[in-house]
């Protein structure tokens, strides 16, 4: 396909939900795929929501994620600038084209008005909608003269622009994932196309930037679709027909329960991320902990988000950024909504962890470590995280779960400790640690062989041994090999926390 050009435009309202995250992937899959652009355009003509950061917060998750567009603000291109509110001078001639041709029309309607006539509705439990049946009866250019409305407009009354919606059609569209679409026309309302500002609204902006920035793929979610008629009707009668791109709307991500839309607050709710970044908010109901900050890959994150909605319909589950490329299709988007599954996303997100080497989780994981005041070599990182990265769901586990490695023990199992530990048993468990202590060869598989010769000299199993050494050098039943986690400890801390473990094991039996 030649000149295969897709956008990604969110709006700078504040954090980006992972739902449009995965809007702009399958927007970049298909353009790295066939050798298309990749754009980013940011649509903030709706200045009363603009979010002072939201747009550096946009461009940092997709340069997190590695999906960074090929034009855009701060990048450069040939049809930008790539902000609209920096475009708002070339909207208003299309509205006032429109104008001409009878195909939209001025509405003087005030706030007051407009809630009357809701409230009038209301009363006969009926909604309001300004269309072609109560169009006829507002403040508009339709039901004025011509000179009352010039006069408004040079004595400076507000007034919007809207699309003059006609009567009695049925529009189809062919949309790449849903196949045919009908509307009909007797239900769209006339949408203002030009606000009391000048700023135009999503829908003009949108159809006006998409025609010049010459966009042939429009991917965008489902909650779009049922504004895709009046875009069809606004490159009818602007005539460019012709070049309207074609249309791909995505299923919606589903809650957790797969009852309902994934919100922004559900990430609150649910305890889990929905926002790629974290996000600090005016209230704590507003602020958001993203997936960078729970601990996820961002390629494990990519990977998850493929998934929901599209199925290379083969048994593989885990793929590389440019396997998705080659794998990706529109034609293999789903109708249906996808269940957003927490769970699937923590397996992702363990498979990357075990798959990478070690000394790349070293370079993950040292900014954690170094956050926590911990000070260690490269080469004790590098161990740790071979010992921990089958271990651990996210990378933050690696410093949390694992913090033994790095700093005394904070508390020991203390069920575990009163099952196993028998105090008269302490002058045996004393020889252990002098064997281990005696001990030249500190590896791992030295320091088995010792507990099994001690072991067998005093007649004693795993399950009697083993869960001692382990509390007495972690606190816990869970982690590593014990005696891996010994060699990377060496022999003078293991030495210092097995007589110091001792001592607590003997105050436990005596509560």
């Amino acid at each position: 396909m030649q000149n295969l050009r897709v956008r990604f435009a969110p709006s700078p309202t504040g954090a980006l939900h992972i739902g449009g995250v995965r809007t702009a992937l399958y927007n970049y899959l298909l353009a790295k795929k066939m050798g298309g652009t990749f754009i980013l355009r940011i649509e903030d003509t709706d200045q009363a929501r603009y979010v002072p950061g939201a747009e550096d917060y946009i461009i940092e998750a997709l340069r997190w994620f590695g999906i960074m567009p090929e034009e855009g603000p701060g990048i450069g291109g040939d049809y930008g600038p790539y902000r609209q509110s920096e475009r708002k001078s070339m909207y208003g001639k299309y509205a006032q084209q429109l104008l001409d041709a009878g195909r939209a029309y001025y509405a003087f309607d005030s706030a007051e008005e407009l809630q009357a006539q809701r409230s009038a509705f209301e009363a006969r439990k009926e909604v309001f909608k300004y269309d072609n049946n109560t169009r006829s009866s507002m403040n508009n250019s339709l039901t004025l003269s011509a000179d009352e409305v010039k006069s408004r407009i040079e004595r400076g009354d507000d007034y919007t622009v809207r699309l003059k919606i006609p009567k009695d059609e049925t529009l189809r569209i062919n949309d790449l994932v849903r196949g045919e679409v009908n509307f009909q026309s007797n239900e769209l309302d006339d949408k203002i196309i030009l606000k009391s500002d000048g700023m135009p609204t999503y829908h003009l902006a949108n159809i006006v930037d998409d025609h010049y920035m010459k966009i042939s793929h429009v991917i965008r979610g489902e909650e779009w679709l049922p504004s895709t008629a009046h875009h069809v009707y606004l490159y009818r009668f602007l005539e460019w027909e012709d070049t309207m791109p074609e249309f791909a709307h995505l299923p919606l991500i589903l809650k957790p329960t797969g009852k309902g839309k994934l919100g922004k607050r559900d990430g609150n709710k649910f305890g889990i991320p929905v926002f790629p970044l974290s996000w600090k908010g005016e209230t704590e109901e507003d602020s958001f902990t993203g997936f960078r900050e729970f601990g996820f890959d961002p390629k494990a994150v990519l990977n998850f988000l493929a998934f929901l909605g599209w199925n290379p319909g083969t048994e593989q589950e885990v793929f590389t950024l440019d396997e998705l490329i080659k794998a990706f299709s529109v034609e293999k988007i789903g109708k249906s909504g996808a269940r957003f599954d927490f769970d699937k996303a923590k397996w992702f997100n363990q498979q990357y962890i075990i798959a990478s080497s070690n000394e790349d989780l070293a370079e993950v994981v040292r900014p954690l470590v170094k956050e926590k005041g911990y000070e260690v070599s490269d080469e004790f990182l590098v161990a740790f995280c071979g010992l921990m990265k089958e271990r651990v769901n996210f990378y933050t586990d690696f410093v949390e779960t694992g913090y033994y490695f790095f700093e005394p023990i904070r508390e020991y199992d203390a069920k575990m400790v009163r099952k196993k530990w028998k105090t008269e048993k302490r002058p045996v468990f004393e020889t252990m640690r002098e064997d281990l202590l005696n001990l030249d060869d500190y590896s791992g598989l030295a320091v088995e062989t010792c507990i099994k010769s001690f072991m067998e000299k005093h007649e004693l199993g795993f399950g009697a041994v083993l869960p001692i050494l382990r509390l007495g050098v972690s606190g816990t039943m869970k982690g590593p090999s014990v005696f891996d986690m010994m060699s990377l400890l060496g022999k003078e801390e293991v030495n210092a926390r097995l007589a110091k473990a001792y001592d607590a094991f003997d105050g436990a039996q005596a509560t």
